[in-house]
């Protein structure tokens, strides 16, 4: 989408800056947008509008009905494609609000600090591009359970994958997989729509066993090629409560000639101990059979001491919450850090997610990070694209 397409609306209670923004943005070439004088007005415009537009630009300091209250109501009634923060206040404010968006499912393209300038509006604004090529929509899911139960049987629910690269040398070393739905109609569905519903309908051992079968499937096909990754899968928290897991694991994996020591299962930090002695006698047994073991989100939970003391992980993924603009903003900086020197002394392989400009790779390279993965490396492609992913990707040069 060129920036001649955008519908970008401004909510700043100041007219003058409110004029500002309005230039700056014809300057960068968008020639259509929206006003709005304070949030209640900025919602009022918002309802009326045929179509959300692409970008709201809300400052969070307006009297009356603030900036935070005026995303909550774009967020929940889904007003609005993305939106940014602009505002002088402190940046962890910023990132709260940040954060509360996302849990309602609104994209964030980021904040920005006043005043406003060109180049930070240009700098935001080319976030929206960046994902083009995948639907990002999260918004209400528009099938009937019984077609997603058909089509995970079906085989119309298939891994893409995200390689992962190692901050010393750029090199590909391994694979995240990332459940899409691919619809006969050819739209692409996350798995924010459809994990939750598969879980619900008693389904997530099928979609994890089927992630790990088409994983190491494709892990062979790339091996014959003369690419070696790892796969990382991610395990669904009811599978661990499945006392089978470990034994069917390692036959999907052995099926395949896959040695269970290639493969890492991602657990959500927050869902290790949904039963906790049937869960850690899983994580056991996958550890003795060779499974790597990684903890997902770490810092996003509220027992990550614990989980880490109780469980045999071999691998820490930092958050992309905490990675995206850590080189701008201390608090998040700080949480890197201390992930980072926890695992070190843990003797865990780290894994930075959400690694999406050269700021944030050349920081976690300084801060001894091990692998990244993110949009500055690659977005998520279906096997058939990974090699041609990988061999596009250049590592940055710092």
């Amino acid at each position: 989408m060129s920036w001649s397409e955008l519908l970008v609306m401004v909510v700043e209670d100041h007219g003058f800056q409110r004029r500002i923004a309005l230039r700056l943005l014809t300057e960068l070439g968008v020639e259509r947008t929206l006003e709005g004088a304070d949030g209640l007005h900025a919602l009022e415009v918002l309802r009326r509008q045929p179509m959300p537009p692409d970008v709201v630009l809300v400052d969070l300091d307006m009297p009356g009905m603030d900036g935070i209250e005026c995303i909550g109501h774009i967020a929940q009634e889904r007003l609005a494609r993305a939106v940014v923060v602009v505002s002088a206040l402190d940046p962890a404010l910023l990132n709260t609000v940040q954060t509360m968006a996302r849990a309602y499912g609104l994209r964030v393209l980021g904040s920005v600090e006043k005043p406003l300038t060109r180049d930070k509006l240009e700098s935001v604004l080319a976030r929206f591009g960046e994902h083009a090529g995948e639907q990002h929509d999260e918004g209400e899911a528009d099938f009937a359970v019984q077609t997603l139960l058909e089509a995970l049987d079906n085989g119309e629910i298939v891994p893409w994958f995200q390689p992962q690269v190692e901050f010393g040398n750029g090199k590909a070393v391994g694979v995240e997989a990332l459940a899409r739905w691919e619809r006969p109609d050819g739209s692409v569905v996350r798995p924010v729509l459809f994990v939750p519903l598969l879980e619900r309908e008693g389904r997530a051992n099928a979609l994890t066993d089927r992630m790990l079968d088409e994983g190491c499937r494709w892990l062979q096909r790339w091996r014959q090629d003369g690419t070696r990754l790892k796969l990382s899968v991610n395990v669904s928290p009811l599978s661990l409560a499945d006392p089978t897991a470990a034994d069917r694991y390692q036959a999907i994996a052995e099926s395949h000639g896959i040695k269970p020591e290639d493969v890492v299962l991602e657990i959500t930090e927050s869902s290790v101990m949904t039963d906790a002695a049937r869960g850690l006698g899983v994580l056991a047994r996958l550890r003795l059979k060779g499974f790597g073991l990684s903890i997902d989100d770490f810092g996003t939970g509220y027992s990550s001491l614990a989980q880490l003391a109780q469980v045999p992980f071999t691998e820490l993924k930092i958050d992309k919450d905490f990675v995206f603009s850590s080189h701008a903003q201390p608090r998040k900086r700080a949480m890197v850090e201390a992930s980072l020197d926890l695992a070190r002394k843990l003797r865990l392989t780290t894994v930075a997610e959400g690694v999406e400009t050269q700021e944030d790779w050349q920081l976690l390279a300084e801060l001894g990070c091990d692998i990244a993965q993110g949009w500055l490396i690659g977005r998520p492609v279906p096997g058939s694209e990974l090699q041609a992913a990988v061999a596009r990707w250049r590592r940055p040069v710092l």
